[in-house]
């Protein structure tokens, strides 16, 4: 399959990282390299573009996406939240800006091979980077009822959570559960009918929990968000586009400990830990997508972007 993905709140990164020619970005969500394309259309040759992605696929995509471009590039298979080792292994002390968009990409999603879509039928994977050793077959084939439990509960706010693990557990006394639309068969029968009629698919919720926990997704972010505002040089950027309120959660969380690191109690008059903000604020409210974007892409309905600039 092509890798083709439609990247959300194109224009507004762009805007928001303000891209010097020479300047060095991160792209720590390389995907096709729509958000890299952008970035590289603004540098010049003297200027870097550091793609990373967990997707072998991906990287391949975005290099064949970008040759086009004169500045300097470098593609690198890694997590994010190793940005700082990719960075030292470059020989790259500070950048001045990177992008993170958490969204999974348009061709995971459609590739029934990558198991992420309840929408096709296909094995049960979900692995971001297909040599890492958990798949969502064995969380749902191997992992304790009361784990599969509170992982939908926690990471898919699933109301049915424990009802949809009792279904999973049940069914796997039998016979292995081998495919998504055995897990999706599986989930209808778990939710009532009047709640199946209401709001999304009723595997949706679950489907993320499952990703995010194979992924650690939750945990990636928060462990990342700091280290790319510590390689940030002085107004540098960071811009990221959650799709969730757990994600949303983490990074405005993370954004409001560096614009308040000061750890003293609230009763005491004035500060006496001495630590101080290293970044300001860029705006108020989250950036949402456009009517416009979303009759185009509806994807990306849920997308909030938030950025913060180091001091």
């Amino acid at each position: 399959m092509e890798f083709r993905h439609t990247s959300v709140l194109y224009e507004e990164i762009i805007e928001n990282l303000k891209i010097k020619p020479e300047g060095i970005y991160v792209d720590g969500t390389l995907g096709g390299g729509g958000h890299s394309a952008g970035i590289c259309k603004r540098l010049s040759p003297e200027g870097t573009l550091i793609g990373i992605d967990r997707d072998i696929d991906a990287l391949h995509a975005a290099e064949k996406n970008l040759q086009q471009y004169n500045c300097k590039k470098h593609f690198v298979q890694e997590n994010y939240e190793n940005v700082k080792e990719v960075l030292k292994q470059l020989g790259v002390e500070k950048i001045d800006g990177a992008v993170l968009d958490l969204g999974v990409s348009s061709f995971q999603l459609d590739n029934p091979d990558r198991g992420f879509s309840y929408m096709n039928d296909g094995s049960l994977d979900m692995r971001m980077n297909a040599e890492d050793p958990l798949t969502a077959w064995k969380i749902v084939n191997e992992w304790e009822q009361d784990e599969i439990a509170e992982i939908i509960k926690n990471y898919g706010e699933e109301r049915w959570a424990t009802r949809i693990a009792q279904f999973i557990a049940e069914r796997r006394r039998q016979e292995p559960i081998q495919t998504t639309y055995e897990l999706v068969d599986i989930i209808k029968a778990a939710i009532p009918a009047s709640a199946r009629r209401e709001g999304p698919h009723p595997a949706k919720r679950t489907f993320q929990a499952i990703r995010i926990a194979v992924n650690d997704e939750l945990g990636q972010l928060e462990r990342a968000v700091d280290r790319f505002i510590d390689v940030l040089g002085s107004g540098g950027r960071l811009c990221i586009i959650t799709f969730h309120s757990l994600e949303d959660r983490i990074v405005k969380e993370a954004y409001r400990r560096r614009l308040d690191p000061c750890t003293c109690p609230k009763e005491f008059p004035v500060c006496a830990c001495g630590k101080k903000a290293d970044v300001k604020k860029v705006s108020g409210k989250p950036i949402i997508p456009d009517k416009q974007e979303i009759e185009v892409n509806p994807r990306a309905r849920s997308a909030k972007l938030r950025v913060i600039e180091k001091r």
